[in-house]
């Protein structure tokens, strides 16, 4: 436990070795629940995306059953527009989702930097569509679609 705290501090402000298997760098983003840091697998060289929670704030805020469900939607959802869920470990004091890393960044910061062509909309929507219709065809539904939680891969694709 203590080697577990000690770990995680120094990861906190990047650097440091996560359960000896990701080497985690700058941290992406963060909400109220959870941080998102970059990092690599130390055994493959890929880059991917660690997603953070706090067990403890998601247990006071009565969202373990949402964060279930999150993952077992993510283990059986595989998309080409949907980002991917690679494993999930935990500790006593956290959960951390091992994801795609997605290159592009937000669509919302795409946006924000003027129109986008038509034939680019076009085929943002139609990625969008494609995913949202993948889905729901399997009973699942995200419920907060907007261009921050939209991401664009280095080929310019949604995720």
């Amino acid at each position: 436990m203590a080697e577990e705290k000690k770990s995680w501090a120094k990861k906190e402000g990047g650097g440091g070795l996560l359960l000896g298997r990701y080497e985690v760098g700058k941290l992406l983003g963060h909400g109220t629940f959870a941080k998102v840091y970059y990092a690599r697998n130390v055994k493959t060289g890929e880059s991917v995306a660690i997603k953070v929670l706090d067990k403890e704030k998601i247990l006071k805020s009565g969202l373990i059953s949402h964060i279930k469900r999150e993952i077992s939607v993510l283990r059986r959802v595989r998309h080409p527009n949907i980002v991917q869920l690679f494993e999930v470990m935990a500790t006593k004091t956290k959960i951390y989702f091992v994801m795609e890393f997605v290159r592009g960044g937000e669509l919302f910061g795409r946006v924000a930097k003027g129109r986008l062509k038509e034939e680019t909309a076009r085929r943002y929507f139609q990625q969008l569509v494609s995913a949202v219709e993948f889905c729901h065809s399997r009973g699942v539904y995200h419920r907060d679609l907007k261009p921050e939680n939209l991401l664009l891969d280095e080929n310019g694709d949604l995720k």
